[in-house]
């Protein structure tokens, strides 16, 4: 029985942090080793292009030291194809046909639009790349023929305009070259950064996959707490302190209750919590750190492996462009 395509991207904007390892990373691991899915994940760099259009340099050298994240983190060549997305060309004659059927009306509903541009206010986002970028999106996905999508709840509409676009190309070309995808769901653990707000590199709060030993433990010794409890005497609130909820990632079952039990009756101090999590943390990465040194030191192996990621990409995009231009008679 064949396997069910998935795929997903992530846009190379630098080093990836824990929030990326255990939301959409740790998540597409899982479904390599399930064994249930033919997996395709692509560095999204012309996606990186859309709001870093004015600083492109860094981005194909991201996009190397992205690669080398996820083959620590776990992805595996031999089981998911790695590719990227600019070196399929496919993407952009596919992404052109369907801005050509794609409503803008569809576009300026799109949720996360508005809010990139309020968010982004320091970058011109009022360029048709960004404003489109859901088609091309649409266009990486279904150029595979994707049965799926792994997402969290924040990108499902994204999805939904990836499925309306390929029911609108089929129904107007009265052929069924696209099937419709699915959203494939995942539990993504809310991670703050070390500052109490969302971890992003922009914020200059992330814990890094490659952070380790000193580094490490500065900036988890820097996180936030119970905000509450300000002499260790204090009986705290694990529920609303972020080293917690690392904890909860990072800790035993047993640790975990012990912590929570000694931080609401002040057995335990803030220091000492921060320090065991540390460690813990250091403990679970040290194999991520691992492989992250071995590619540092084999970086032709990681060229090769993107170079074949490509040839097995545009294998399967040069097939679907035949149907895609048969159906359009172009």
């Amino acid at each position: 029985m064949a396997l069910k395509r998935i795929l997903s991207g992530m846009r190379p904007t630098g080093r990836l942090h824990l929030g990326n390892l255990h939301g959409a990373l740790g998540n597409w691991v899982e479904l390599q080793n399930s064994g249930n899915y033919d997996c395709f994940y692509f560095v999204a760099d012309w996606h990186a292009i859309t709001s870093e259009y004015a600083s492109t340099e860094s981005i194909r050298e991201n996009g190397v030291n992205m690669v080398i994240d996820w083959l620590a983190a776990g992805l595996d060549p031999a089981k998911s194809t790695l590719f990227v997305q600019s070196a399929v060309k496919e993407h952009a004659e596919l992404f052109l046909l369907l801005s050509m059927i794609t409503p803008l009306a569809w576009l300026q509903r799109n949720p996360t639009y508005k809010e990139m541009q309020a968010e982004l206010t320091s970058k011109d986002l009022s360029t048709f790349g960004f404003l489109g970028y859901p088609v091309l999106q649409a266009a990486d996905i279904i150029m595979y023929k994707a049965y799926g999508v792994p997402v969290g709840v924040d990108q499902l509409p994204h999805v939904e305009l990836t499925r309306e676009i390929a029911r609108r190309f089929n129904f107007i070309y009265q052929k069924e070259v696209f099937p419709v995808p699915e959203p494939l769901l995942a539990d993504v653990p809310k991670l703050l950064g070390v500052d109490g707000r969302k971890m992003s590199k922009s914020y200059d709060n992330a814990i890094y996959l490659s952070d380790r030993g000193a580094d490490l433990h500065q900036k988890v010794t820097s996180m936030f707490t119970d905000p509450q409890r300000m002499r260790k005497k204090d009986p705290g609130d694990p529920d609303i302190c972020n080293v917690f909820t690392f904890h909860k990632l990072y800790s035993s079952p047993e640790t975990v209750a012990e912590i929570n039990r000694a931080c609401r009756v002040a057995d335990i101090g803030c220091t000492e919590c921060k320090k065991m999590l540390a460690d813990r943390i250091g403990e679970q990465m040290a194999p991520i750190h691992e492989r992250m040194d071995y590619y540092l030191e084999h970086l032709h192996e990681i060229y090769d492996i993107i170079a074949d990621g490509n040839a097995r990409a545009a294998v399967i995009a040069r097939r679907t462009m035949e149907e895609v231009r048969e159906a359009v008679k172009i």
